[in-house]
């Protein structure tokens, strides 16, 4: 027996488990292959920035979670903690999104760092299948995905998963709704990081999980209620397109996801058979993203 044993929470997948992964892999994978995404792998690590602009300072993710270090030559770099902002990054250097008809449709599947503590179903070292469609802003891209995710799952012999969908809206709607959000917030007994949060991303607040929280959140404002047309009119062509398709859903007015560059749509898969961890998917819109990390606007929806 070796002397060394993995790092604290992460894992190594070895036969006869390792088959059961790749079969996950290529049956979440095959949706997107036939649906015409092109595949697309990027380095573990990225400059620090790119993490920073993109998923938000005020995440957990960037402010505590990132596994950040200096190299010899003085650049700052970080593992990567998830795979959105490394893909819009590899497909901007590579002028995809100049080479033929938006959206660009990619898939993707590799390995994700985050220093978090370690529990069941929870690891610091994760894999992931993900995939993207950057460069249109089309209720039909965003029920695209949606549903390519359900096939995937049902190929997997997964049945008893729920969907929940909700809408973010936009930069003309979202700021009269954050501030309504802080003034309610601000009046809650919440801790000194709680109220940081409050300052900086008040949406983030929604996804606390603590149940003293939760309690206190009964009668937050809702982001449905202060919905512009625009938006509101977006979320239903989404809504009617996975009607259409026997999609089933829910309406969750409280979903807001981990990461700063939702937009609009935004949505999760979760399977209430795994206890705590029950999300095994999500994701949603993120039309300003391409602009936060330098690029042109590319407005894009991905999972």
């Amino acid at each position: 027996m070796s002397t060394f044993k993995a790092p604290k929470g992460t894992y190594d997948l070895v036969p006869p488990d390792s088959a059961a992964f790749l079969a996950v892999r290529a049956g979440l994978a095959a949706p997107l292959r036939s649906a015409g995404y092109g595949y697309v792998e990027t380095p573990a690590f990225e400059h620090v920035e790119l993490f920073a602009r993109g998923v938000g300072e005020s995440t957990d993710i960037v402010s505590k979670e990132m596994y950040a270090f200096e190299t010899k030559g003085g650049s700052r770099l970080a593992l990567r903690p998830e795979g959105t902002a490394s893909v819009l990054r590899a497909a901007l250097e590579a002028n995809l999104h100049k080479a033929g008809n938006l959206p660009v449709k990619l898939w993707y599947s590799g390995s994700y760092y985050r220093y978090e503590r370690p529990q069941k179903g929870r690891y610091r070292h994760f894999s992931q299948v993900g995939a993207e469609a950057l460069g249109a802003e089309d209720p039909a891209l965003d029920a695209e995905l949606i549903i390519l995710a359900d096939q995937a799952y049902r190929s997997l012999g997964l049945r008893h998963f729920r969907i929940l969908l909700n809408s973010l809206g936009d930069r003309t709607c979202r700021p009269a709704y954050r501030a309504a959000l802080q003034d309610f917030l601000r009046g809650l007994d919440l801790d000194d990081d709680t109220r940081r949060r409050i300052e900086i991303n008040p949406l983030r607040v929604l996804d606390d999980k603590r149940p003293q929280v939760q309690e206190q959140l009964a009668a937050v404002p809702l982001l449905r209620d202060h919905l512009c047309d625009a938006c509101r009119a977006y979320h239903a062509q989404v809504r009617g397109l996975l009607d259409a398709a026997g999609v089933r859903y829910e309406e969750d007015p409280k979903l807001v996801r981990g990461l700063d560059y939702y937009t609009r749509t935004t949505f999760e898969f979760l399977h209430d058979g795994l206890g705590a961890q029950s999300a095994v998917g999500g994701g949603g819109r993120y039309d300003g993203l391409s602009e936060m990390i330098g690029g042109p606007a590319l407005p894009s929806v991905g999972w």
